[in-house]
């Protein structure tokens, strides 16, 4: 197998594809996506494959437009030769639905990873919404790695947030919200979340009397409708807390989430770039590019 791997885009993931190449020292792939009249699609390879590791790269926000053009690309890889083909896909979609809620329902971050663990040899992903399923090994039957986000959100508030007090919204943010407090040296505190929908969220008040003249940091692995936050900021406010910093790993940032965040109270609303978006502040890439490194062979 050759050293070198042959990194290839997602479509609209160029940008991403090449922060990783230019880490792992590997060669940017060429390939031609062609999408017919009837919406088909025709995918090529330009750059030669056989005997080599191909990475593929590109988070899988909107997965129903990403994830037929990432199967054809592995499986155009495959026929061509390639020794293996990895994904590097620094937001993991259908994590959440670890469960069946309510009957009739399907357990889709099982199926999605059955789908996955079929069209690619390995995985890197960054922070995965893991909270019923205690690793990613529990649903996904080939290799992974996960490039941790906290050290690059910790080196962050240190740098811009005097006297930091990082906030949890829920038991499920505490694994994020405890490795950034423990790196950054500052408290935390977690509140408790109640979800009767997806816009439908109340959190419990919050015990601020010990972190007087702390400036409020929420942290959590995923905003997208942004209630939980919006909650969050409500009960900060309520408590006496303002200028709020919200900070997401992973911004999807769902209909008007953005601005009912600011208009809630965050004074700056910043998050790591696994999605690309105006509020990317903190870079992961040294760390995905590290855990690809150790899948590599």
């Amino acid at each position: 197998m050759s050293g070198v791997p042959v990194v290839l885009a997602v479509p609209g993931c160029e940008p991403a594809a090449e922060q990783l190449r230019a880490r792992l020292g590997g060669e940017e792939g060429a390939r031609r996506i062609h999408r017919f009249p009837d919406g088909e699609v025709l995918i090529r390879i330009d750059t030669p494959v056989a005997g080599r590791e191909v990475i593929l790269v590109g988070s899988l926000d909107h997965p129903a437009d990403k994830l037929l053009p990432l199967y054809f690309l592995a499986s155009t890889a495959r026929d061509l030769g390639a020794a293996r083909v990895g994904l590097v896909a620094p937001y993991l979609a259908f994590m959440r639905q670890d469960s069946r809620f309510h009957q009739g329902e399907g357990v889709t971050s099982v199926y999605f990873a059955r789908l996955l663990s079929s069209t690619v040899d390995w995985l890197v992903t960054v922070d995965p919404h893991l909270h019923r399923w205690a690793s990613l090994d529990d649903v996904y039957a080939i290799p992974s790695r996960i490039a941790r986000a906290a050290p690059a959100i910790a080196g962050w508030v240190r740098a811009e947030v005097a006297r930091p007090l990082l906030v949890g919204p829920d038991a499920e943010s505490e694994q994020w919200v405890a490795a950034v407090a423990e790196a950054c040296d500052a408290p935390f505190i977690i509140l408790e979340k109640t979800r009767r929908g997806d816009r439908d969220v109340s959190v419990s008040d919050p015990d601020v009397a010990a972190h007087a003249g702390r400036t409020p940091v929420l942290v959590d692995d995923i905003i997208s409708t942004g209630r939980t936050m919006v909650e969050t900021l409500h009960q900060l406010t309520r408590a006496g807390m303002r200028d709020a910093v919200c900070v997401g790993v992973h911004g999807l940032f769902a209909d008007d989430a953005l601005d009912e965040l600011r208009a809630a109270g965050a004074t700056r609303i910043v998050t790591c770039n696994t999605v690309p978006h105006d509020s990317n502040a903190i870079c992961v890439w040294d760390a995905i590019a590290e855990a690809t490194g150790g899948l590599l062979t």
